[in-house]
């Protein structure tokens, strides 16, 4: 790391707070974490170093993220999942407490730039900033998870009152998505079910899944009209609240034993 002075205003990578025009701040060479040199000591892990790599598109589709070999699931979203499961299953609140926005703005931009060969998240001191990338990242892709064509399929298939008859329809629905939707669809719900698990956490299925109604499920189109957005709302939580609850062994089967390696147990 080199120490050089700051020309804009950019968060420190460790705490989060501002670092002022014409400051000191120490810039790793490897992996361009910026900090406060006062903050050099909180950067616990070894950074990764930035391999040759291809900054990923600022926005897309997920297929435009994921990787060449399954399961399809995007870097960026393993990573925080993993972080998140590593030390974020005794936190209150998960994924509803919102982390700094700027921190993870910057995080995001970060992840985005290094296109999967990425800065440690050991370093993010707030294990929610983590939480608020990975959110980020799905809200902001150019299509949600269960993509605009199936979407009202999915709305409609979660309102059928037979439970029996819901869960078959979405499998069906789940199964005709494109296949890094469908992987990384899969992927989050097993984490999602843990995270629900965890006494600590005091986030069940209903919690859950009103916080990622809106980030998983989103409108049938790029620019919904106030009414949809109002008349969307409840209906996008009813379909992540059925979706977990599937037998956890339906999403498995989607990931294969791949799956092992993306989340140490």
């Amino acid at each position: 790391s080199s120490p050089l002075q700051v020309i804009r205003p950019e968060p420190c990578g460790v705490c989060g707070s501002r670092i002022r025009f014409g400051k000191a701040a120490i810039k790793c060479r490897q992996c361009q974490l910026l900090l406060h040199p006062k903050c050099q000591e909180g950067c616990p892990t070894p950074c990764v170093p930035r391999p040759r790599h291809h900054a990923w598109p600022r926005e897309g589709v997920l297929a435009d993220f994921a990787p060449a070999a399954p399961p399809l699931v995007p870097v960026l979203v393993s990573q925080c999942v993993t972080e998140v499961e590593r030390r974020g299953l005794t936190e209150t609140g998960l994924y509803r407490v919102p982390g700094a926005e700027q921190l993870v703005r910057e995080w995001k931009r970060r992840l985005l730039q290094a296109g999967g060969a990425l800065p440690a998240l050991g370093t993010v001191a707030d294990i929610h900033v983590v939480c608020g990338v990975l959110k980020d990242f799905l809200r902001g892709l150019k299509e949600p998870l269960v993509t605009f064509s199936l979407h009202s399929a999915f709305l409609q298939a979660a309102d059928i009152p037979d439970d029996a008859a819901c869960s078959t329809a979405l499998c069906h629905l789940v199964s005709k998505l494109p296949p890094a939707n469908r992987d990384t669809l899969a992927f989050l719900m097993l984490h999602l079910l843990r995270v629900s698990h965890s006494p600590e956490c005091k986030m069940d299925i209903l919690n859950l899944s009103r916080v990622f109604g809106p980030t998983l499920v989103g409108h049938g189109s790029a620019n919904p009209t106030p009414l949809v957005i109002m008349e969307d709302t409840p209906r996008q939580c009813k379909v992540v609240a059925q979706l977990l609850s599937l037998p956890p062994d339906f999403w498995r089967g989607f990931l294969g034993p791949e799956q092992e390696n993306l989340v140490p147990k």
